[in-house]
């Protein structure tokens, strides 16, 4: 039996649109056209797939018991698609990520000299953006697949949970506080402290976590960046509080990295792919390097 593909587009169209005006529009056809296809495909079928009255169109037994298997053909379709076209494209000399930028410093320098070794002839980016930005960026394609905070997922994305990492204070070395062991946030009341932009996901874990305590802290400077913010610790004017790798990426022996706790706060590092859309063969042996450098980054801490 021949496979009545542009009938069954039609059949999915309307199903997820709840009308023939609203499925015609998405597929540049006339409402005219449109019925011909439902009627060629449920002629095909030997059984009626819609009923349509004056105000709505409602999906019979049997267009109910089809709707699933329609869209399951189309998600395998479109996947194999995808996948002929990344083949195609470039020949496998490209690869796009997403990193967050203080995995950047961390990590990808050792990453990225070891995959050019194996793979002199790639072409390599990276958009070292925040955890949203990085979201949208794998969503979209653009970037194949994204390290970033482990939090509330995007339906049409995989996420694999890889590290965790606390959150630390970063103070100067010669702060009475360097010598620490650990430190409550209560204990920081009344210090100079630098924030991360509330854009980012490290300030949204931190917000989360203190609740309305985090009112009782002086917030005195507000940046984009966690390098920036480690940047104004290092010029005296306060301390600041980041994930501890954002710290050991600085190596600057003028600070310190002091423990927190109650609450103790720290973030998940995962890594993020489209749903169905297999990587290339260059991509993924770069996704494997990555996840070996930040278990040897769980190993070490």
């Amino acid at each position: 039996m021949r496979i009545d593909v542009l009938g069954l587009q039609a059949f999915v169209s309307i199903a997820e649109r709840g009308s023939f005006h609203a499925a015609a529009s998405h597929l540049n056809l006339s409402q005219t056209a449109l019925s011909h296809r439902i009627r060629k495909l449920e002629e095909g079928l030997g059984t009626q797939l819609l009923q349509r009255t004056t105000r709505q169109v409602s999906l019979t037994k049997a267009g109910m018991a089809l709707l699933p298997k329609a869209r399951r053909v189309f998600e395998e379709l479109g996947a194999s698609l995808e996948e002929l076209r990344l083949d195609a494209r470039d020949a496998g000399e490209s690869v796009e990520i997403g990193c967050l930028p203080t995995i950047a410093m961390r990590c990808m320098p050792e990453v990225i000299a070891e995959f050019v070794r194996r793979h002199e002839g790639v072409h390599v980016k990276i958009h070292d953006n925040s955890a949203s930005e990085i979201a949208d960026k794998v969503q979209s394609g653009e970037a194949e697949f994204g390290i970033t905070i482990v939090a509330a997922n995007r339906w049409d994305l995989d996420l694999k949970p890889v590290l965790k990492e606390p959150f630390v204070l970063v103070c100067q070395r010669s702060s009475p506080l360097a010598a620490a062991s650990s430190l409550t946030w209560s204990q920081l009341e009344g210090l100079p402290l630098v924030r991360i932009s509330a854009e980012t996901g490290n300030r949204i874990l931190i917000d989360d976590a203190l609740g309305a305590r985090r009112e009782s802290l002086a917030w005195r400077y507000e940046v984009q960046r966690v390098a920036t913010a480690v940047s104004l610790v290092r010029s005296g004017v306060g301390c600041t509080i980041v994930p501890q790798l954002a710290l050991d990426a600085v190596a600057d022996n003028d600070l310190v990295a002091i423990p927190l706790r109650a609450p103790a706060v720290s973030r998940t590092l995962g890594i993020i792919t489209r749903k169905g859309v297999p990587l290339k063969p260059a991509t993924r042996e770069l996704l494997a390097l990555v996840v070996e450098a930040l278990k040897r980054e769980r190993l070490a801490g």
